[in-house]
């Protein structure tokens, strides 16, 4: 591989300076985070949520799979409403409905709204944030409402009937909505927009972009293009970071003259079951799709009851990494013998074991996802069920054993370099061509390669 090792030195610097980069991000993220008020109460003193419904309600979203439904802040899907958007703008309604009954000064009721929400009223000594009566009363109406979107008799929209049976569980769930209204509307101390830089968009509650938002999309975007056309550029104007001039005549082995090893005639059964986890992917996109265009049934029949759409896209989205993952597993079990010129002794049961491993953890996390989606869970929902993530909705347990089963391969399959004769291309051809410039004489383990 005649590549310069100036790729892979610029690699390594690009990896410093751009995680240095995500590391700061991440400590002014958690630094600067907005508060989570020990308790929110009304004027007269009625405590309308507290720190813990909040939490418990972040769990409902997440057990149910809310965020394969709908999103907050715009993060999820996209067949449901945005939850953070829809609080925000049926309060802001209703609000604006209640001030235009009852006005007061000269204000109109609009410019009253605009001005309660953004106005911060967190104690950060009573660790409380206290809404005006009005609000309140908007904010127990929307309890009711959330009462009748996910306790509906029917199911619509692609989602389930009675999807959670547990008035509790909605209060927690409207609090947990509440709170990212919140932060979306109140400003932050000291600035003019919110928390979340009056994100979502809102014209009823005065959410307009702020100009640091749009300063910082449009540097990132010349980050992304500029630092693309950079490397583009050099890759094109310098020899000595290309790829180099000598070029080898390829000739394909044909397949009669391959002795294939134990454990790569095993892999075939790993072909098999991704074969068929892309065959479940498809049809759970394909649904996910059909749900878009004709949310309400599926060619006459009502087939959310069994299959809602935040399921058929929990597992759309599961299986697509499952079966990439099975795939990259099975490459690699057919790669290294080739590599290292053997097969290690039990490999082939190993391979088999390994496969049975990750039918259990797919068709484990898949049952689990349902149940908790369904509601069959109760405290295991985060072991077993769903652990409502973007994209990784599997339970922790499922979770655990997928990335010890990719460590267990990596341990036991790939081979120790160090085991390797001067010829490995394990050895010569990945060190050579990063560690040493064409031409140069590099004395590596077990040999000298040029």
């Amino acid at each position: 591989m005649p590549i310069s090792s100036r790729w892979f030195q610029g690699a390594i610097l690009t990896y410093i300076v751009g995680f240095s980069i995500l590391g700061i991000l991440a400590y002014l993220v958690y630094e600067q985070q907005p508060p989570m008020p020990a308790r929110v109460a009304s004027e007269s003193g009625e405590t309308l949520s507290t720190r813990d419904d909040v939490m418990r309600g972040m769990n409902v979203f997440e057990r149910y799979g809310l965020m394969e439904y709908g999103s907050v802040y715009g993060h999820g899907a996209y067949l449901g409403p945005d939850f953070t958007a829809e609080y925000l703008h049926k309060t802001a309604e209703w609000l604006t409905h209640q001030y235009q009954e009852n006005p007061v000064g000269v204000s109109s009721a609009g410019e009253r709204v605009m001005t309660e929400l953004h106005q911060n009223t967190y104690d950060a000594i009573r660790d409380t944030v206290t809404w005006s009566a009005a609000r309140a009363a908007t904010h127990r109406r929307m309890v009711d409402y959330y009462q009748s979107i996910f306790y509906s008799r029917v199911s619509r929209g692609g989602a389930q009937a009675r999807w959670i049976g547990d008035s509790e569980e909605i209060r927690e769930l409207t609090a947990f909505f509440a709170w990212t209204a919140w932060t979306s509307t109140a400003n932050r101390p000291g600035t003019r927009g919110s928390y979340t830089n009056n994100w979502p968009p809102e014209p009823l509650a005065g959410n307009s972009v702020t100009p640091e938002a749009v300063t910082w999309s449009v540097i990132s975007i010349i980050g992304l293009f500029g630092g693309t056309g950079l490397v583009l550029f050099f890759f094109g104007r310098y020899d000595w970071l290309g790829w180099g001039e000598e070029t080898r005549q390829v000739r394909l082995r044909p397949v009669t003259e391959v002795a294939l090893a134990s454990a790569q005639r095993a892999v075939v059964w790993f072909l098999v079951v991704t074969s068929v986890l892309f065959f479940l992917q498809t049809l759970c996109g394909g649904l996910a799709a059909h749900y878009r265009a004709e949310p309400g049934n599926f060619f006459g029949f009502n087939i959310s009851e069994i299959l809602p759409y935040n399921i058929a896209r929990t597992w759309h989205v599961q299986l697509s990494i499952f079966w990439v993952s099975a795939s990259f597993l099975a490459t690699a079990i057919f790669m290294v013998p080739l590599i290292a010129g053997r097969e290690r002794k039990g490999q082939a049961p190993l391979t088999i074991a390994l496969l049975l491993a990750l039918v259990v953890v797919v068709f484990g996390s898949l049952a689990g996802e349902y149940a908790s989606i369904k509601g069959w869970l109760s405290k295991e929902w985060f072991w077993l069920g769903d652990q409502g993530w973007e994209y990784l909705d599997l339970g922790r347990l499922w979770q655990i054993l997928l990335i010890i089963g990719l460590f267990f391969m990596g341990d036991y399959l790939i081979p120790r370099y160090e085991r390797e004769t001067r010829g490995s291309t394990a050895w010569n051809a990945p060190l050579a061509s990063l560690l040493c410039r064409p031409g140069d004489s590099c004395v590596l383990r077990g040999g000298t390669s040029r």
